[in-house]
Formats: C-alpha cells, structure tokens, sequence
C-alpha cells in the first residue's frame, strides 16, 4: 500500500535521511525503531509532506510527492506527532473532528461514532478542552485524530512515550484492536518495549538510513 524508496530529505543543506526504503502492506502494522535524533520524526514528516523530500513515496498509485499536505490527508493518511500537537482552547470532539474540516470528507458522524466505540473513555471527556486533560489523555486524542483522518494508514510518532503502565497497556489494547480492521500502521518507536507483540515486520533507522530488521 505505501512504498517509500530512495527518500532524501535535508533540513538547510543537512541531510537527515539518506535514501531510505520500506513499504507498508494492507493491513499491516510495521515499527520504525531507531534512537532519538536517528531521522524517524523527520521520515514522518515527509511522507505526510510538512517537509519537501525526493525519492519515491506512493500510496497504491498515488505520487505522494507530486501532492500537497492537505491532499495526502484526504487519501486517507492520519498522522498523530509526538507531542500531540492539539489546540489547546479546541474541545476533544472538536480536535477530532480538525482533519474532516479541510478533506471535506463523507461519513464524519459514522466514522466518529465508531472512533468513540472502540474508544469509549475519550468519548467520556468529549466535551472538555484539550488543555483540561493529563498528557495520557492528550495522547489518546491525537490517536483518535489520526483515526479520524487515518482511513486507510496511520503514522504514529512515538505514541507510547510518557505513559503510564496502565495507559500503555490501554494504548497497545486499542491499537491491537486496529489490526482487524484493515488499517495499515506505521509506529516510530525508540524501542520494542511496547510494541513488539503488535509488529508484522519493523525497520531499523540509524542516522536516516533505513534496513529491515
């Protein structure tokens, strides 16, 4: 489904990824492990076009490259950054609901209803502003974001980072849940710690470069 090859990005005239590769299949969920600073953000980044790369990056038979950001969200790419980048005045549902407001996308209330149904404790908090939750809660909603845009493949940059033990387990049960629902997964993580039990396949990432492990 999603084919990355030969991808170059440089940040002012530093590279920070140098030629990578990996491709994604239907339904499947792969690790992108690497160190902090090993390019992994940057990768991200890329392939949801907040920075300009060359190289080769499809979706199917879609040139990702040839497309702007807001075009790439609106062939079903959900993308939930590190540090959850929420607007903080914006209710839950109301972050939830940011990715549809530009894609004008068909289904919004169906799609919302089913995020809420396999996530029942952000449609708990729904109607309180992003700035009242804990930053596990802030995490579980820019899931649910990405869900909401992440129709066919989600990007997930380090999503198990400060959480508590029972919020990582509850994190890790939702994503496990994702799996049967056809949903391609991408998820950056320092280490296997959380994640090992949910990964197909995962690439090593080291100073941009990528191999499969």
């Amino acid at each position: 489904m999603l084919r990355i090859a030969g991808l170059n990005v440089s940040i002012g005239p530093i590279p920070i990824i140098r030629n990578a590769s990996l491709d994604l299949d239907e339904g499947e969920m792969c690790g992108l492990i690497g160190r902090n600073g090993a390019g992994k953000t940057t990768l991200l980044r890329a392939v949801m076009g907040a920075i300009p790369a060359s190289g080769t990056l499809t979706l199917n038979d879609v040139d990702l490259l040839a497309l702007p950001a807001h075009q790439r969200v609106q062939h079903g790419i959900g993308y939930m950054p590190e540090d959850r980048r929420l607007v903080p005045q914006f209710t839950v549902e109301e972050n939830i609901r940011l990715p549809t407001w530009t894609t004008k996308a068909d289904g919004v209330e169906q799609r919302l209803d089913w995020i809420f149904t396999i996530m029942p404790e952000v449609a708990n908090f729904r109607a309180r502003r992003a700035m009242e939750l804990s930053g596990g809660q802030q995490k579980m909603v820019a899931l649910a974001r990405a869900l909401m845009a992440g129709r066919k493949i989600l990007l997930l940059d380090e999503p198990f980072e400060g959480l508590a033990p029972a919020l990582a387990r509850r994190l890790g049960e939702v994503m496990a849940n994702l799996k049967t629902e056809g949903v391609s997964i991408l998820i950056a993580e320092s280490n296997e710690v959380h994640v090992a039990d949910l990964l197909s396949r995962a690439f090593r990432i080291e100073r941009g470069s990528v191999a499969a492990a």
